[in-house]
This record gives structure tokens, C-alpha cells and sequence, in this order.
């Protein structure tokens, strides 16, 4: 993907895959209506990637242009998600406007990179990769320090050693007194019941969780 030129923030332009209305498949906001931002791009290849279609291609956007179209959508809730949408160095002025235009922005982003310049009223739903995905070694655990209760850890789970290795992270770094924890199937891979029972079982700090928009749309594509 060629890289998006970027200088004060009026002028910020973006890769731009999609935008669109639907209802948040994930985090404690699932069910709500809202606007989705999917930026284009992404430097992870995890195993189960249900977005590869936003790894290259977009439409470069100016950030006027990107509220323009969000504000059209009468939604208060937006989510600017990717691909990894940190991979493009005007996203962090994209979240600032899109907060300084009254919306009730989240962020959905791998943990792959640096979320310290993230503007502070975004809610920050950070991946934490288990082995299953391939792309564990790509964890920046310095963002776990930078978690608070406005953020929410989603950890994506293949198997019952990913299970075992989330339990060791969720212990090993408190990560259930900085923020929710969630926990997630793969699809067709773990059987969400068994995830639930093991939660149980353990008496987890955690949230389990079932991606809304795959149950209600097959995970199509704008929904």
C-alpha cells in the first residue's frame, strides 16, 4: 500500500477501505448502532483474519471528507477500525476530530503498535495475540501499562492452549484490574460453549464474548 502524506491536520488524508452503518458486533458495545471507519492496511497476518480485504487498495480521504460521511450516518457511536488503523500515521488526528465533533469514538487496534498518542476520550479496544494466531510475537506489551478503565483487552482464542496462555497473561500482568477483559472464539475452531465453560470453571475476571455480526450476517462485508 503506498503510504498516505500527511502534515497539519487539516490537510491529514487516509486509506480509506470502507464506511458504513451497522450495530457493533463486539465490546461492551455490542448492539449499539454505529458508524464503522475501516482504515486500509494492516502489518499483521494473523491466522484468522476475517478482514483481509482491507490489507491494501482504500481510497484516499482528506479527514473532512471522513466526517463528513460519518456525519451523514446520524450515529453518535463510531468505531475506526482496520486492517490496524495505527498503521497510518494521520489516524490519530482522525480520532481526535472525530471526538472534537461529539461522537462517542473506539478504536479497534492489534496492540501490535505504539496507543500512548491516542487522543484520551477514545475508547481503546486492544488485541492481545494468542500463539493461535500466529502473530504473537508482535505483542507490544508496554500498551498494557498504558490500559485504563476506559479501554477494553480483547484476547481471540483458537484452542485450549490459547486459553491456558490468556489465563498466564490475564494473571501475570493484572490485566483485569486495568481494564474489561474479553474473551472470543474463533469461529469454527472452538466451540464457544467449551470457552464459556472453562471461564466458569476458573471463575475468570473476564467477559466472554461472541462477534455479534457473524451470528446475525455471516460477517458479510459492510455489516
Amino acid at each position: 500500500m503506498p503510504p498516505i502524506e500527511t502534515g497539519a491536520d487539516a490537510t491529514v488524508r487516509l486509506r480509506i477501505t470502507e464506511i458504513f452503518a451497522s450495530l457493533q458486533g463486539e465490546s461492551s458495545r455490542v448492539g449499539l448502532p454505529t458508524v464503522f471507519v475501516r482504515l486500509t492496511g494492516c502489518p499483521l497476518r494473523c491466522t484468522w483474519c476475517d478482514t483481509a480485504y482491507a490489507f491494501s487498495g482504500g481510497s484516499p480521504r482528506s479527514v473532512d471528507d471522513i466526517l463528513a460521511e460519518v456525519a451523514r450516518h446520524g450515529l453518535r457511536h463510531v468505531c475506526v477500525t482496520g486492517g490496524e488503523p495505527l498503521a497510518q500515521k494521520g489516524c490519530p488526528a482522525l480520532l481526535t476530530a472525530l471526538c472534537d465533533a461529539g461522537h462517542s469514538v473506539s478504536l479497534e487496534t492489534s496492540g501490535a503498535l505504539d496507543i500512548g498518542g491516542v487522543d484520551a476520550r477514545v475508547s481503546r479496544i486492544m488485541d492481545l495475540k494468542a500463539p493461535g494466531s500466529g502473530e504473537a510475537a508482535k505483542n507490544r506489551y508496554a500498551n498494557l501499562a498504558l490500559l485504563n478503565a476506559h479501554d477494553e483487552l480483547k484476547i481471540v482464542l483458537a484452542d485450549a492452549a490459547d486459553y491456558e496462555w490468556a489465563k498466564r497473561q490475564i494473571a501475570e500482568h493484572a490485566l483485569a484490574e486495568r481494564c474489561p477483559v474479553l474473551l472470543s472464539p474463533v469461529a469454527g475452531s472452538l466451540a464457544p460453549a467449551e470457552l464459556a465453560g472453562w471461564i466458569v470453571r476458573d471463575r475468570l475476571p473476564v467477559r466472554f464474548q461472541l462477534q455479534l455480526h457473524k451470528i446475525l450476517w455471516d460477517d458479510a462485508r459492510g455489516r
